[in-house]
């Protein structure tokens, strides 16, 4: 796979761990392209959460060592199988995932994991797109079976998921709240979405939703932050109320009785289980709303490849975030 005396900075693991594993290597060879694959210069990389975990080894899925992080790339196109047929050398583009890894200079990815960029998004937005917005879009709606009308509640509503979470939500017919920890995220989640928005550093802010709410209850909460919000989100619930829990980052005790007279349900959340047919589904839901304009990703901090493990650090354990965290390349 690999072509002949080309060489590229890559993010290299070589062993689960804390974020000092990921080692920026200076000479990892340039992959190339097999038929229905797409070689793509990477202009920018988006940084998740879910990438933190894999790193740690505390993810179900592990990839082999050593491994390359990163799915979500935008750049151009370099090169292309013999049998790719939908993009061609020069075109902008992003992707939903990879084969050879996104904290890198060059990465490999299939040609159906492979989306044109509009002209009216930069490469940043680009690399900022696929997990955000797809995973909002699959909590909404795959998951939770959310009805235009209907009230949800976007917890973390500033960070990459939770701003895509509102547009989406927003452009399909919602009432929607959002959580930030900050003035500045709760300015970015009215910005992009919310119609009204919660201090969660308030002591009293789980009062005031029920206040908004009217006594009706939240039909539908997008949690990520479930080890610290689940019990307080069950007696937020509406009857038939849907929790989709998006993040977790360890236990919670919570009273399953609470679900039993709303018959009320816990759902998880993973990209990673969707179906052929639920990716071509949200993909045109997403470049539906690209072309009408609501998809509007927000970009956050943004590091260098040489900034990968202080990245990983940021994204975990930095409160209050605000927009989506991004490599450029």
């Amino acid at each position: 796979m690999a072509s002949v005396g080309r060489l590229m900075r890559a993010i290299r693991v070589h062993e689960f761990g804390k974020p000092e594993v990921l080692k920026l290597l200076k000479d990892v060879a340039v992959p190339s392209p097999g038929e229905d694959q797409i070689l793509i210069r990477v202009h920018a990389c988006g940084i998740n959460p879910v990438e933190t975990y894999i790193r740690a080894g505390a993810y179900a899925r592990k990839p082999n060592l050593p491994y390359t992080p990163g799915s979500d790339v935008s750049g151009i196109v370099e090169e292309v199988g013999t049998s790719v047929k939908l993009f061609k050398k020069g075109d902008r583009v992003f992707t939903r995932s990879t084969i050879t890894g996104g904290y890198a200079e060059y990465t490999l990815a299939s040609e159906y994991t492979v989306y044109h960029l509009p002209e009216n998004l930069n490469f940043k937005q680009g690399a900022a797109i696929s997990v955000p917005y797809f995973t909002a879009y699959r909590a909404l709606f795959q998951k939770a079976h959310g009805r235009s009308g209907e009230l949800v509640l976007v917890h973390g509503a500033s960070g990459g998921v939770g701003i895509a979470a509102c547009q989406i939500a927003r452009a399909y017919g919602f009432r929607v709240f959002g959580t930030a920890g900050t003035p500045e995220g709760l300015k970015l989640a009215l910005q992009n979405g919310a119609h009204q928005v919660f201090n969660h550093r308030d002591k009293d802010y789980i009062e005031k939703i029920q206040e908004a709410a009217g006594g009706e209850g939240i039909n539908v909460i997008l949690e990520m932050l479930s080890n610290v919000n689940l019990s307080n989100d069950l007696k937020l619930l509406s009857v038939g109320g849907r929790v989709i829990i998006i993040g977790c980052r360890g236990p919670i005790e919570i009273n399953p009785r609470e679900t039993m007279a709303k018959e009320s349900s816990i759902t998880g959340v993973s990209l990673f289980s969707s179906t052929k047919e639920d990716w071509k589904e949200a993909g045109a839901a997403v470049f539906g709303g690209m072309e009408a304009g609501w998809v509007k990703p927000l970009i956050g901090t943004e590091y260098p490849l040489e900034k990968a493990p202080q990245a990983h650090e940021d994204i975990i354990e930095s409160s209050g975030a605000t927009g989506k965290m991004v490599f450029v390349i």
